[in-house]
């Protein structure tokens, strides 16, 4: 039986997102269908819709909370009536597994396409391979979590995964949205020191604070990476990038401390943002300051290990993702979110919010 939902799609590269309904069966044997709670808005959707290689017409959107309404054949791991979390890394992954190929939608005439996971949660329904759900517990709140899917994942795994940082280790994060404050309130509750932010905005370094940001500096005043080895006497044990930009790439590298010869190694330079061009690096930094430049994609992250810890860690209230959602859309208000995110007109993360 035909499904459809109101949805917001991509259309034309750099155009406003068009509201309107899409089609879809009922779920295959691999399937869940959902309806979404909330859904976050992330700075890859800006690169997609700006991107001329995002094929068009299409859906986008990668983190969400959600109810199943359906769950295909072959499904065990959840049930109709489960509340999930909808991420674009895969609850099980295994070497050389491709990523399934995305359900045929239609728009109208028009079948939808997709870059590259076959996952959308700006939409009132979304119909997702069961590897991309992972259940939660009912008494969770459904709105302000939907963010664990990517930002948190994103930002909070860079540290405990990829860089593993340790009680009294030093930490710098340059670029303080959503992922950015996820790696601060994951260094802080991994007990680093100290935790220096890096923006442009004062209103984010102040805001930085309440996640556990020990330091703030404005790189639009001062030298970034001058202060930071002013404020730890010569760099710091790990710095990541939460932006990707040409300069932050190269400014983590020169934000670490450098190994001494023959005593200890140098510090971890972590990208996280995802870039948009090549740079050039000197590898002489890397060599002679024997640094680490590591890429983190996901954070590494295993959902169905790292999902429940985060869900834990929100009701310790060692995670504030009440206060990291700053502000809240509806679908229709879709083009008014993404206008106010290219405008860094957004503390935190933004959500749209559906109706229960």
């Amino acid at each position: 039986m035909a499904i459809t939902s109101p949805a917001a799609i991509l259309a034309a590269h750099g155009q406003p997102l068009v509201i309107d309904d899409v089609t879809f069966e009922d779920p295959g044997a691999d399937q869940v269908l959902v309806k979404l709670f909330a859904s976050g808005i992330c700075h890859s959707q800006l690169h997609q819709i700006h991107s001329p290689a995002t094929p068009t017409p299409t859906l986008i959107g990668h983190e969400a909370t959600a109810l199943v309404e359906k769950a295909g054949s072959n499904i065990t791991h959840v049930q109709e009536g489960d509340h999930v979390i909808v991420s674009w890394v895969p609850r099980h992954a295994a070497r050389g597994q491709a990523p399934p190929a995305p359900p045929p939608i239609r728009w109208g005439s028009r079948n939808l396409t997709f870059e590259r996971s076959p996952v959308y949660t700006w939409s009132q329904h979304a119909l997702v391979d069961q590897r991309y759900v992972v259940r939660i517990p009912k008494d969770v709140a459904t709105d302000v979590t939907c963010i664990v899917g990517c930002a948190i994942l994103t930002g909070a795994g860079a540290v405990l995964h990829t860089a593993k940082v340790q009680p009294g280790e030093s930490v710098a994060v340059f670029g303080i949205g959503g992922v950015g404050l996820s790696a601060v309130q994951a260094a802080a509750n991994s007990g680093a020191n100290p935790i220096i932010v890096v923006d442009l905005d004062d209103d984010k370094l102040a805001f930085a604070q309440h996640f556990g940001a020990t330091h703030g500096i404005n790189a639009s005043q001062v030298d970034a990476v001058e202060a930071i080895h002013r404020l730890t006497g010569g760099g710091v044990d790990y710095a990541f990038d939460a932006i990707g930009a040409p300069k932050t790439q190269e400014q983590i590298l020169h934000a670490t401390r450098a190994g001494v010869l023959g005593c200890e190694e140098g510090g971890m330079s972590v990208l996280v943002g995802i870039p948009q061009q090549p740079i050039s690096l000197d590898m002489r930094l890397l060599v002679r300051g024997q640094k680490t430049y590591q890429g983190s994609w996901g954070g590494v992250t295993r959902p169905e290990q790292d999902f429940p810890m985060y869900l834990e860690w929100y009701q310790q209230g060692k995670l504030k993702l009440d206060d990291l959602i700053s502000r809240r859309y509806t679908l229709d208000q879709i083009n008014d979110a993404v206008h106010d995110l290219e405008q860094g007109r957004i503390l935190g993360r933004s959500i749209i919010t559906f109706d229960a």
